[in-house]
């Protein structure tokens, strides 16, 4: 009976050696398996997606690595904030290319080029009256007209008896003046330039008074329609002739 007892003992301990064995390697095991992130991950908060998911965009984007991942989604979100905004408050687009629709009135400047007959040919301003007065056919109206509906007036003019073929072209050389009063350091009367905006005007009369109301403005525009008074933001456009009131502030 001893050697058999001391046989199972032996057999008992290497049993118990092989589990530990077993044990230790399943601890030492890596899973092929993915874990999940966990729900209160800060990069899913923000943004929606686990963290490992933006990582993966920025590596896989083109454009840079700015251009995706959690910095994309960002920017996406922000894009979508400011065209949001912008549909809410909307701004006067700037005006561009006024020679074709751009109507004519007092204070103007006009370059007349009469082709082949240089004593017709120079600049002529609008007088209070709305007209310019050319040699040969006298005064022209030109207030309201287009810089091409005037060159088709004078021609017509000039053909009856003066030149067979005439050959005329205006352009505007120098647009009447705008207006800026209230509270700017050098308020008064100033060349216009295309494409100025509200912003632009205060700028060039020095810039806003220590009391200027700097949000808005009051606009007012005179039109074939009559006078427009609007207030509008420092981002519009403004035109030949118009008229801004800085205004002043309360508090």
């Amino acid at each position: 009976m001893g050697p058999v007892r001391v046989a199972r003992a032996f057999r008992l301990q290497i049993l118990a050696a092989m589990s530990a064995l077993g044990l230790s390697g399943c601890i030492h095991t890596t899973s092929p398996v993915a874990v999940a992130q966990p729900p209160n991950d800060l990069d899913a908060m923000a943004y929606g997606q686990p963290l490992h998911a933006a990582q993966a965009g920025v590596a896989a984007a083109p454009g840079g690595p700015d251009s995706g991942g959690a910095i994309g989604v960002l920017r996406a979100r922000l894009r979508g904030s400011d065209a949001a905004a912008s549909a809410n408050y909307a701004v006067a687009p700037l005006q561009r290319g006024y020679d074709g629709a751009y109507r004519l009135d007092a204070g103007d400047k006009l370059r007349v080029v009469v082709f082949g007959q240089d004593g017709l040919t120079n600049t002529y301003a609008i007088d209070a009256g709305g007209a310019i007065t050319m040699p040969l056919i006298g005064s022209v109206p030109a207030r309201g007209q287009s810089p091409a509906s005037l060159a088709a007036d004078i021609t017509a003019r000039l053909r009856r008896g003066f030149i067979r073929e005439p050959s005329v072209a205006v352009e505007i050389e120098s647009y009447r003046p705008f207006f800026i009063l209230g509270e700017v350091a050098a308020p008064g009367q100033y060349p216009y330039v295309p494409n100025m905006s509200v912003e632009s005007a205060v700028a060039i009369a020095g810039g806003f008074s220590p009391r200027a109301r700097r949000d808005t403005v009051t606009l007012t525009h005179t039109d074939e329609a009559g006078p427009l008074r609007t207030v509008v933001p420092l981002g519009t456009a403004i035109n030949p002739g118009d008229t801004i009131l800085v205004g002043e502030r309360w508090f």
